[in-house]
């Protein structure tokens, strides 16, 4: 079966930084795939590629067997493409936005019509479609630019965080909508930053971080592979990094616990792998008393994706959010400094 999507090897430049080093990864048909990395990780930069919107320096990519650099116009046929910032006419109508949309498609007058009402349906936007779009709230907003992306019904559909600032109920919406586009069989490709949404989402994913693909497979796939259960471990709501140290050498004698790793943005909180099934919680509890250590919280789990990203990595998806968002501060006072 020829794959929806195949990129192999992509490079992208930005100037001296490479945005994208060596990223590769196949999307089967009628499957969704999810992209999971911090911001400035590389998934925005790798789908701008896939959609011809960005020249990349290295690599291939094909979308149906077509290849994307060779034959761009081809590909667009097959892609739908929404991005992470939504960006509509606040004078125009929802319906006058997409019957513009559907002109831009070369769409005959009768099918725009029908397909533009289809959708209006599906995303439940009835009520909304004569409103103009100024009026709209954001999840009404990224719901018709989800309408615009599939006027033309591409096999492909590209998501660039769709439900980035969303409210719990529209992200809702939004997930229960891809889903019934899998479905009908729509191949549908996700970038987020959210652990929860390419979870509950993602047939298949791969895991990015600094321009390359660290862990690829199904969900479970990746939780199994990291092994053992988590324990997440405060001793105290905010512990001094020396406590936790402490804490951390009394932990690792345990013949049950398999790692400790100090998690800084959490309090200094402690998060432990240790072997299924070992009725560890008792016994941590017993060792911390006997030790004269205090326990402010204490719980057990299956691996999460958040696990699999710090085993390959060594540090939290919340972490690597936090270092990138210093360093985008950071870069922005230089600049501001040079004017």
């Amino acid at each position: 079966m020829t794959p929806a999507i195949a990129i192999e090897s992509l490079k992208k430049n930005y100037g001296t930084f490479e945005a994208v080093k060596n990223i590769s990864f196949k999307v089967q048909p009628g499957e969704i795939f999810g992209l999971l990395g911090p911001n400035g990780a590389g998934k925005t930069s790798t789908i701008r590629c896939l959609c011809t919107l960005a020249k990349p320096d290295g690599g291939t990519i094909e979308v149906g067997g077509i290849s994307v650099l060779d034959y761009p116009k081809a590909a667009r046929r097959r892609l739908g493409y929404v991005a992470q910032e939504v960006a509509l006419d606040k004078i125009l109508t929802g319906r006058e936005l997409l019957s513009l949309q559907a002109a831009l498609y070369h769409l005959p007058k009768a099918e725009a019509e029908q397909r533009i009402a289809q959708l209006l349906t599906l995303l439940d936007l009835e009520d909304y479609g004569d409103r103009k779009t100024g009026t709209y709230s954001g999840g009404i907003r990224k719901r018709l630019d989800l309408a615009a992306g599939l006027l033309h019904q591409p096999e492909v559909l590209v998501l660039d965080e769709p439900t980035v600032g969303l409210d719990i109920e529209s992200r809702l919406i939004v997930w229960d909508f891809l889903r019934q586009l899998r479905q009908a069989g729509t191949t549908v490709l996700i970038t987020s930053h959210y652990l929860e949404e390419i979870d509950a989402l993602a047939d298949r994913l791969a895991i990015i971080d600094r321009g390359q693909v660290i862990a690829q497979g199904t969900p479970s796939q990746l939780k199994d592979r990291v092994g053992g259960d988590r324990v997440t471990l405060r001793i105290r709501e905010f512990s001094p990094l020396e406590e936790a140290e402490q804490t951390k050498e009394l932990l690792k004698s345990l013949p049950f616990v398999e790692e400790v790793i100090i998690n800084q943005s959490q309090g200094n909180s402690l998060n432990l792998v240790v072997t299924t099934g070992s009725n560890c919680l008792s016994k941590i509890e017993k060792s911390l008393i006997d030790s004269g250590l205090p326990i402010f919280s204490l719980a057990q789990s299956r691996p999460s994706l958040d696990d699999v990203y710090l085993a390959a990595t060594g540090k939290t998806l919340m972490d690597a959010e936090l270092a990138a968002a210093a360093s985008r501060d950071l870069k922005a006072e230089k600049k501001q400094q040079m004017k």
